[in-house]
């Protein structure tokens, strides 16, 4: 059973793996007040996680840190046993590779103190295949973030076929703990629901630069600039439902039912030639306009500031 009065006493909580994912994790669980403990076998990783956490920082503060923060509240260890020791919670974050997270999240079962709650940020795998050769895995669930996950909020939470009712609730309460907003899925649905959404719309826009239908720029302006500026108030469904008028969803299916079945969309992935690779990499820096990545991920955290503000401003008036 979910016990809320042990996830508001964790005040360590140990990350495996350091990059993108990981890093953004750290620099959340930082912001919020935790020690952290990082643990990532890369000779690099915490210098790498240093210049993550210092990057992401600016925008954290400006939103707002709880009281304690602090990045030197951070601790690189040596060894995966010295990061996981004392941990409240612990979030992997190791590259999507099924093998490495088989081993990784037994090896972490095997150190990490009995009753905490292991979560993985897998962007593709079920635990029910990745806690295969874990000791206990009855705690060990997913915790899927999107990137960056010290400012994108959601989070899907979903257990194995191994996984205890009470671990995938601990993590779900743990996560609207440390402010994020949580889905808990059902059940397992492979790429979670996000991801799923996003994969259609990705397809979508390789098979257009493939056909030479549109440029990179002008399929990112399409969301920027159209449907986008609505999703962050109201998801796809109620944009359809209010495309209805006072019928709503039901007029909107009634009346534009039948464009369904037209050849719109194709959602089969195309093929990933050469030319088609070249024309996105090449589509992507003409976008970007020399401006470097450090450049468009400061321009990105502005912006998702600027619309979580505006949104909740909003909401609240």
């Amino acid at each position: 059973m979910s016990d809320h009065s042990t996830v508001s006493t964790v005040d360590t909580v140990a990350c495996v793996g350091a990059g993108v994912i990981g890093g953004g994790w750290v620099a959340h669980f930082l912001a919020r007040g935790f020690r952290v403990r990082a643990w990532d076998p890369a000779p690099d990783a915490a210098a790498k996680l240093t210049r993550l956490v210092d990057a992401a920082w600016p925008a954290l503060t400006e939103l707002g840190l709880a009281d304690g923060a602090s990045k030197d509240n951070l601790t690189v260890t040596p060894t995966l046993a010295e990061a996981v020791e004392g941990a409240g919670f612990v979030q992997e974050s190791a590259p999507e590779d099924l093998a490495l997270k088989q081993k990784l999240l037994t090896d972490i079962d095997a150190v990490t103190p009995a009753g905490v709650v292991i979560a993985s940020s897998t962007s593709g795998y079920g635990m029910s295949e990745m806690q295969i050769s874990a000791t206990t895995p009855e705690r060990l669930a997913v915790g899927h973030p999107f990137n960056p996950p010290y400012l994108i909020p959601l989070v899907e939470v979903v257990g194995g076929t191994l996984t205890a009712p009470w671990a995938v609730e601990w993590a779900a309460d743990f996560y609207r703990h440390v402010g994020k907003t949580v889905i808990t899925m059902d059940r397992e649905v492979p790429g979670f629901i996000a991801n799923r959404l996003q994969e259609a719309l990705w397809r979508e826009a390789l098979h257009m630069v493939a056909n030479g239908e549109a440029t990179v720029e002008q399929i990112d302006t399409a969301i920027t600039d159209g449907p986008g500026l609505r999703w962050p108030a109201q998801g796809p469904c109620l944009t359809f439902h209010l495309a209805g008028g006072e019928g709503g969803m039901a007029h909107m299916l009634d009346h534009f039912g039948p464009s369904l079945k037209s050849p719109w969309t194709r959602l089969d992935a195309p093929e990933l030639t050469p030319e088609l690779r070249d024309a996105m990499v090449e589509g992507c820096l003409d976008e970007a306009d020399g401006r470097s990545i450090a450049d468009l991920v400061a321009e990105r955290d502005r912006a998702i500031i600027a619309v979580q503000r505006a949104v909740r401003e909003s909401r609240d008036g």
